[in-house]
């Protein structure tokens, strides 16, 4: 962590763009507010906008804004998150799920910090740092073609990983220490004292939601007054990654591994109704009842062909 430290100052003041990696509940979005806070533009504003949570097309006009088209002769227009941000931090959560055309834009803004607003021609010069966050690698989105390597070079000077909280179990006591004194503060309950048995307990257990998950059970220690819960909660789900005797780090690899093939067996399902349906991919989403940006995705991460084949060509999923 002294490291990551490190390569905040360093990036601290440089008006640059930022990439921060990291799972769920690591603090990405803690981090770009502290670059936010500490740099030259803290007197700015401070946006977030989570790409994984809206549609492409509203994502864009979120981002850019709009301006209508006059063939609907009216004069609705509308800024967007660059432009509301303008002389302060943009941040742009879950980054890996923008749709590659939008990724051109971004690229854009980027390099030239211009952009359009959505149904409008002039271009605009934009006034704001981006800092955007990944909760996956985004080297494996882009062997996958889901993202712009170029896009991924962009922030190879200004990337920051922050580690799983798994990897600095060390950290814990301190840890404890500071959430406990700002969730005290916040409930105006004292927080118990941690005990060396609770700790060993804390340090044992692998925290898939990492900082996140830690500060919701001491949360749950101050509310209920003492850690008992806590530490039953923790010992239930010990025990249940060891049914099979194996450890936290194990169990997390063999759910992956089994969502991987609950996967793998979806995208042969939907490639069978595709078929079925020739190819046609609206009436396909209508019959597995998904949005049709959604059956796209699947087929994209399946890879499929964009384009009808035959069925010499497309063999029948096994």
């Amino acid at each position: 962590m002294r490291e990551v430290r490190a390569s905040i100052d360093a990036i601290l003041h440089v008006d640059s763009p930022v990439l921060i990696q990291g799972e769920m509940g690591t603090g990405k979005e803690l981090v770009a507010k502290f670059l936010h806070c500490h740099s030259d533009r803290r007197q700015g504003p401070f946006l977030k906008l989570n790409c994984a949570a809206t549609a492409a097309d509203a994502l864009e006009r979120d981002l850019f804004g709009y301006d209508t088209s006059p063939s609907l002769r009216t004069n609705s227009t509308k800024a967007g998150a660059v432009e509301l941000a303008k002389g302060g931090t943009l941040f742009l959560a879950e980054v890996a799920e923008m749709e590659w055309k939008l990724q051109t834009k971004v690229l854009q803004l980027l390099q030239k910090g211009t952009y359009c607003r959505v149904g409008g021609l002039d271009e605009r010069q934009a006034n704001v740092r981006v800092i955007c966050g990944a909760e996956t690698d985004l080297a494996g989105a882009v062997n996958r073609g889901r993202f712009r390597p170029d896009l991924v070079s962009f922030f190879e000077t200004s990337c920051l990983r922050l580690l799983a909280l798994r990897d600095r179990k060390e950290d814990i006591p301190e840890l404890w220490d500071f959430f406990a004194q700002e969730l005290s503060q916040k409930f105006r309950k004292s927080a118990p004292q941690l005990t060396p048995a609770v700790l060993q307990l804390l340090q044992e257990w692998n925290w898939p939601g990492n900082l996140r998950e830690l500060e919701n059970g001491i949360a749950r220690v101050i509310i209920l007054g003492d850690e008992r819960a806590l530490a039953a909660e923790l010992r239930r789900q010990m025990a249940l990654a060891g049914r099979d005797g194996k450890r936290p780090t194990e169990v997390a690899r063999s759910r992956t591994a089994d969502s991987q093939t609950a996967s793998k067996a979806a995208e042969v399902a939907i490639l069978k109704v595709l078929q079925a349906n020739h190819w046609n991919k609206r009436k396909t989403a209508e019959e597995l009842k998904m949005s049709y940006r959604t059956l796209l995705s699947k087929l994209r991460d399946a890879g499929a062909p964009r384009r009808r084949r035959s069925h010499r060509d497309f063999p029948p999923p096994a």
